[in-house]
């Protein structure tokens, strides 16, 4: 007979997630045992094993639902904007207010996804390629000085990438510059170089 599921299923694998990122990226997936996760949840080690099969399982649902979210907003977020630049804006706005809310599952993201077995890699790099063709296609759109072609085009999207995604190994959000600030900083900085003649 199949285990029933608790009416808190949902939040407590949430929680198991979260808590997992928040180790992963302070002592690495090498560096946390099973021990250290059930700890983290007021757990054992056999309940955290009725809501996923493994430690990589864990870090396979923490990077899957990072990327597939991160995906869904930036979609999201250009379809009430028609201008390429503000979409670019938009863009940067969103991937950066995204990872400032999960600035753990990011630091995962950039370290550990070599951890996973060939198959989950391969998924979460085609939804990490779909979001970069976004920008790139948002890139051409603007792309007034005829900057981009074929050898460069990469290039320039994944400098913006840098300008962005390895902010959350420093930024802190209790700072002095808000992710907000900090979001409208780069867009100003790429766009600056990137549309002068």
């Amino acid at each position: 007979m199949a285990r029933t599921q608790s009416e808190k299923y949902p939040e407590i694998r949430e929680n198991i997630l979260a808590q997992a990122a928040k180790l992963f990226a302070d002592k690495g997936y090498s560096g946390t045992t099973i021990v250290d996760l059930a700890d983290s949840c007021g757990s054992s080690r056999g309940a955290l094993y009725h809501y996923f099969d493994s430690k990589e399982d864990i870090l396979f649902h923490i990077l899957k639902d990072h990327v597939d979210s991160l995906y869904s907003a930036v979609q999201d977020s250009t379809n009430t904007v028609e201008d390429p630049t503000d979409q670019f804006r938009e863009i940067v706005r969103t991937i950066v207010l995204f990872n400032a809310r999960s600035q753990a599952e990011q630091i995962v993201l950039l370290n550990d996804l070599g951890e996973l077995n060939a198959d989950q890699q391969a998924g979460i790099v085609n939804k990490q390629r779909k979001l970069t063709e976004i920008v790139s296609d948002t890139l051409i759109r603007i792309d007034t000085a005829h900057r981009l072609n074929t050898v460069n085009k990469k290039a320039y999207t994944m400098m913006l990438f840098g300008m962005i995604n390895y902010t959350f190994t420093w930024f802190n959000r209790d700072g002095p510059i808000s992710a907000e600030a900090y979001a409208d900083m780069t867009a100003d900085t790429f766009l600056n170089g990137f549309l002068s003649a």
